[in-house]
């Protein structure tokens, strides 16, 4: 199953293991993302083959800033390759040119608020303004909504609350800093899992190093896929069909609709239960490209 719900960070040196990367992932995977740090490394014409010749989406995460007449020539120069998402500070003077860079393309340009790998200590030595980091990101979210971003970069802590400002509505919400229960955070330090990220209202998950330093790339993000489409049909009203599902999962108790499942979280480390009567668990058929190991980390995402 491939949702473009999931984006799949390249966050390796260069074009050439980017594109190996994406190959081995095939088409488990719709939607990428290049970051600055492979920008010298042939970042743009990966951009450029993935999108014309794979038929991939394009997230450019450039994370903008400078004056604005600078900002605005950048966005409207990088508009011209096609690109589904663009970053920029966040700083309404910054959105506002890059809003006008962007004029008619399809390119969504989306705010980095407060960066994920950061936390209080990191703003008090940078001596930004005094309060909690939920709060800030909220107040940049909301400046930035305000003047004219299609949507935010931010935490999977923050992404609840920012959903839920009058800003926000048909607005984007794009969540990094997600990780599965028990694996290694990084350099991130305002992480969650992908089912709070989905479950708190984030319209897209970027993930990074759980895939790329996987020793089977497209297995685990196969997984990802499954529990983004179980999660989101856990959380919403949406039918199965419209998450990319065929409707049904297969368990130890038969083909069972999706409409007769539910996912009960417990607490973090916990395997929640895949059920669907009140006696009965069932846990889906995963991949057989995936290993032991990850069937029961699903249960804990």
């Amino acid at each position: 199953m491939t949702t473009d719900k999931l984006i799949v960070a390249l966050d390796v040196p260069n074009a050439v293991d980017g594109l190996a990367l994406a190959e081995k992932i095939g088409d488990a995977a719709s939607f990428y993302k290049i970051g600055l740090g492979m920008l010298t490394g042939g970042g743009l014409a990966l951009a450029n083959e993935l999108k014309l010749e794979h038929g991939k989406r394009i997230f450019l995460d450039m994370k903008l800033f400078d004056i604005g007449a600078t900002v605005e020539k950048a966005v409207r120069g990088l508009a011209q390759f096609d690109l589904d998402f663009l970053t920029v500070h966040g700083d309404p003077y910054v959105v506002r040119a890059a809003r006008e860079g962007a004029a008619g393309s399809e390119m969504k340009i989306l705010a980095v608020t407060i960066l994920t790998s950061l936390d209080r200590g990191d703003l008090d030595q940078a001596l930004i303004k005094e309060g909690q980091v939920g709060d800030l990101v909220c107040e940049r979210a909301a400046a930035a909504m305000q003047a004219g971003a299609d949507g935010v970069i931010a935490s999977p802590q923050e992404a609840a609350r920012i959903r839920a400002l009058s800003e926000a509505e048909g607005k984007l919400i794009v969540t990094p800093g997600v990780r599965p229960y028990g694996a290694d955070v990084g350099d991130q330090k305002r992480i969650a899992t992908p089912a709070q990220a989905i479950s708190d209202g984030s319209d897209h998950l970027v993930v990074g190093r759980p895939i790329w330093q996987a020793e089977d790339p497209k297995g685990d993000l196969v997984l990802f896929g499954h529990v983004y489409a179980l999660q989101r049909v856990n959380a919403s009203e949406q039918a199965p069909d419209d998450l990319g599902l065929d409707g049904h999962v297969q368990c130890a108790h038969g083909l069972v609709a999706h409409d007769e499942l539910r996912l009960d979280g417990q607490g973090a480390g916990d395997a929640g239960s895949l059920a669907h009567s009140p006696r009965q668990s069932c846990r889906p058929s995963l991949p057989k490209a995936i290993k032991a190991k990850h069937r029961e980390e699903l249960f804990c995402l």
